[in-house]
């Protein structure tokens, strides 16, 4: 017997994506009845949110040790030594 599987994770994704949809479509329905000046204040705030969040993350992937190293020393690989994805998997 084929049963769906609704783990409680796959419930809480979903749950999650609705309420992501149902936030953007309630900030854009405040965008709409927002002054030109409130809009600009508004995005400021947005890029702000925006850079600490990646700067969050930044900091995440700086802790891995020797992440920059490895980063670097790879940067530093020929092309010629590269390897085209469609010849290691052809059935992607």
């Amino acid at each position: 017997m084929d049963t769906a599987d609704n783990s409680p994770t796959d419930d809480t994704e979903s749950a999650v994506l609705i309420s992501v949809a149902e936030l953007q479509h309630q900030l854009n329905e405040s965008l709409k009845q927002l002054s030109p000046e409130r809009l600009r204040v508004l995005a400021d705030f947005a890029a702000y949110l925006t850079n600490a969040e990646s700067e969050a993350a930044t900091q995440e992937l700086m802790a891995i040790p020797g992440l920059l190293e490895r980063v670097k020393q790879n940067r530093g690989t020929p092309k010629s030594q590269y390897t085209s994805w469609r010849s290691l998997r052809s059935d992607v």
